[in-house]
């Protein structure tokens, strides 16, 4: 159910975002889907991608500073109040979400978003408790 999401550290200038997406092109590494957060110095680009292994090698043996971890791709209902019903089962507990972003992904009335969490065996644990259905990997990988 844990999601091999990849990190890419890069300097907050113009045209540095290419690069790194191009040397996944050429790998034949599909980007499933991505997010980019910013400081005044650097930025961080965030990546479900096809392979996280291949890539997080290919793009750490061409110089770049990559952090593999494990994030969630949860179902939420797509209505109004849909996120907000996942979000209230993480209220009033110790679990953190760190950040969220869409995957371009719907299933039926469901859209998919990508969960970072501080400790993500025990999201998935409340998750399943609630009813909330957590993507499998191999179907994020392959969609």
């Amino acid at each position: 159910m844990k999601i091999g999401q990849i990190s890419v550290f890069l300097e907050n200038k113009p045209g540095h975002t290419i690069e790194p997406v191009r040397l996944l092109a050429r790998a034949g590494i599909d980007i499933r889907t991505f997010s980019v957060a910013d400081t005044s110095e650097f930025g961080i680009l965030r990546m479900i991608v096809s392979d996280p292994k291949s890539a997080t090698d290919l793009l750490q043996k061409a110089g770049y500073v990559v952090n593999l971890t494990e994030v969630l791709a949860v179902e939420v209902p797509d209505r109004p109040g849909g996120l907000a019903g996942v979000l209230e089962v993480f209220e009033n507990t110790e679990i953190n979400i760190e950040y969220l972003y869409a995957f371009p992904v719907r299933r039926g009335d469901k859209a998919v978003l990508i969960f970072r969490f501080d400790n993500p065996d025990a999201a998935v644990a409340r998750l399943q408790r609630a009813g909330i259905n957590v993507v499998e990997t191999l179907e994020v990988y392959q969609h």
